[in-house]
């Protein structure tokens, strides 16, 4: 409890400290305020690859270097389903159509399928063999360049754009800040996808079974649960918020076959800041990061933002080594 209590210090004092330079530098608090709004619509983002990541660590004790190039995967199929309807007109005050919608709601089981597929095709093999957690991982890292190299044979090395020279609607939220309707969107539906989750495993069989699973595997088996039915859920559950969260970073950004590998490190940065293995801990993780590297960009180059997020998370370590929701051994 103590060092929980020291963490909120020390984000409070890093917190008055870019309120004071801030000051110092004239930035005014409207656009730190901003760039703090700007930072939870990408914490959104993030929290639906951190969830995935957290999710198949917690169950099956690996971690998926792929997880990345999995949400690049949803965004360029997204890409390919819009292709193939028609377009339709802006819904709702948004920059896009029924399409992307359409899109979102076929890409997100599909990519949890190809998850799927992959764990059946090398990591379900290496299980069975008791392979060490460092050849896990390294198949997934081998795996991940794999994909992406498909994706640029496919799709080329060029940005693409879900939408190009479509006008993006602009609101105001409050004390002057504006932000795109789309990015509002991202953020509801990013909320929505989180908390259906949250259903999913406090209120379902399933999630049971997957939490069962992931506190001790040999036990759940034991018990009757069908740990092979728990695998394909929870790739179905980490997949498909890979494809959710590309598809939505594809919409605020552009698609590129490199977009995934780039979030990977602030992924599993959020995920460990949180607690590496523990669900509401890497959403936690997701927004504190996705605040800082946007907040940061007031005093240093944007392209920095990612190391400044990295470093709040070495202090927070320092400070609670277990993460923010972790409980100390």
């Amino acid at each position: 409890m103590g060092s929980r209590w020291s963490l909120v210090a020390l984000l409070g004092l890093l917190a008055l400290l870019v309120i004071v330079f801030g000051a110092i530098e004239g930035i005014s608090g409207t656009r730190l305020l901003g760039l703090t709004v700007r930072g939870v619509l990408l914490g959104g983002i993030l929290a639906l690859g951190a969830l995935g990541i957290t999710l198949v660590f917690g169950v099956l004790k690996m971690a998926n270097f792929a997880h990345g190039d999995y949400m690049t995967t949803g965004a360029y199929l997204a890409m390919v389903v819009m292709a193939l309807v028609p377009a339709g007109s802006p819904i709702l005050g948004l920059g896009f159509g029924y399409e992307f919608l359409l899109a979102l709601v076929i890409v997100v089981p599909l990519t949890g399928l190809i998850a799927y597929g992959l764990d059946r095709l090398t990591f379900r093999r290496l299980r069975a063999r008791r392979a060490a957690p460092v050849m896990m991982a390294m198949a997934a890292l081998g795996l991940a360049f794999g994909v992406r190299s498909i994706i640029y044979m496919v799709f080329g090395a060029d940005f693409a754009f879900y939408y190009q020279g479509t006008p993006r609607p602009v609101v105001e939220l409050f004390a002057g800040i504006r932000v795109r309707t789309d990015q509002l969107f991202i953020l509801g539906a990013a909320l929505l996808l989180i908390f259906l989750v949250y259903l999913l495993l406090e209120r379902t069989k399933i999630g049971k079974a997957m939490r069962a699973t992931a506190d001790n595997a040999d036990l759940a088996r034991i018990s009757g649960i069908a740990t092979e039915r728990v695998v394909f859920w929870t790739w179905m559950i980490g997949g498909g918020l890979a494809g959710a969260g590309g598809m939505l970073y594809g919409l605020d950004v552009q698609l590129r076959p490199e977009m995934g590998w780039w979030l990977l490190l602030p992924l599993f940065a959020a995920v460990i800041l949180g607690s590496i293995g523990h669900v509401y801990g890497a959403l936690l993780g997701a927004f504190t990061m996705g605040i800082v590297w946007q907040v940061s960009s007031a005093f240093v180059n944007p392209a920095y933002g990612p190391g400044a997020a990295f470093l709040v998370m070495i202090l927070a370590l320092l400070v609670r080594p277990q993460g923010l929701m972790g409980s100390a051994k």
